[in-house]
């Protein structure tokens, strides 16, 4: 039995009139016939009692006749739903760059946020380094980046300026200076330093070269790792100490402890600072909803930086 045979007889059996039946679905009454008689044929049943004058349902006929408008709703119903469906726009992942500290500390809060203020907005996230999320921008793999400003600022990029992170003393908890409230450089001038490749994280790795030169001293750095991740895990192995933004500690990882540094007074050197980037002329609703909600709670997320 198929679908459009069964048309056919509902039609037919609601009309009584094969002639009406076959205007209605727009096909000729012979067309019409031929599928009732070959539905008549796979059911082994009479559906129809024909006469000169009149056409009359059997009793067959009138069983399904009442199953048949149930399948048919059935059918119309799913076929409809896939309309929909095809027709809906597919919800798009806005997808937000950012690095390894912003990730770690501004990224949660903001997201929490815009998802209290626009439940319906779904993101995709990608954690990585200035120099690798700008080229994504360009290319149009991301929508938003929280990145370092580069000292040479692409033309075709937006950036807006957000915020200064903090630099604090990254250390092993078992450290003479671990248990400090706060450290000064000189405390820290003669222990070896772990500090990131500068072509790849030049904000980070100037951050200590500069704070040392501001005091007066030479920084002794020991070791350099390209990942943040990693440079943390080298302190916790008492490998060395590592001047991090304070969302560094966010990434709470075991056996190390992050102690604030006192700079002296009016000194600029100990802060990181980071800027939304967008490719600039492009319009997106949902960024501007983004950027919204990240400016109305911009200073209680500084306060945490």
């Amino acid at each position: 039995m198929e679908l459009h045979q069964l048309r056919c007889f509902v039609a037919a059996a609601e009309e009584l009139h094969f002639g009406r039946a076959a205007q209605r679905l727009q096909m000729m009454p012979s067309a019409l016939g031929r599928h009732i008689k070959l539905l008549e044929e796979d059911l082994g049943v009479r559906l129809f009692a024909r006469t000169t004058r009149a056409v009359s349902l059997t009793e067959d006929g009138a069983v399904l006749l009442r199953e048949g408008r149930a399948l048919l709703g059935r059918a119309e119903s799913i076929e409809n739903g896939f309309r929909r469906r095809l027709r809906k726009p597919q919800a798009r992942r806005f997808r937000i760059g950012a690095i390894d500290s912003a990730a770690a500390g501004l990224l949660p809060p903001l997201l929490r946020d815009l998802r209290a203020a626009h439940p319906d907005v779904a993101v995709q996230l990608l954690e990585e380094k200035t120099i690798r999320l700008l080229p994504k921008l360009l290319s149009g793999a991301l929508d938003l980046a929280f990145v370092r400003p580069p000292e040479r600022p692409d033309r075709r990029i937006e950036f807006v300026p957000l915020l200064q992170e903090t630099a604090v003393v990254a250390l092993s908890h078992k450290h003479g200076l671990a248990r400090r409230k706060q450290i000064v450089l000189p405390d820290i001038a003669d222990q070896p330093l772990i500090v990131p490749e500068r072509r790849s994280r030049p904000h980070s790795h100037d951050l200590t070269t500069k704070l040392f030169d501001e005091a007066g001293l030479t920084p002794r750095i020991q070791e350099i790792a390209d990942e943040k991740q990693t440079i943390v895990n080298m302190v916790a192995a008492r490998l060395g100490v590592a001047i991090v933004p304070r969302w560094t500690a966010r990434m709470a990882i075991p056996g190390v402890r992050f102690v604030p540094l006192r700079l002296k007074r009016g000194s600029s050197a100990g802060r990181l600072p980071l800027a939304a980037a967008w490719l600039k002329g492009s319009r997106d609703p949902v960024r501007d909803q983004v950027i919204a909600v990240l400016q109305a709670r911009l200073k209680s997320y500084a306060r945490e930086a």
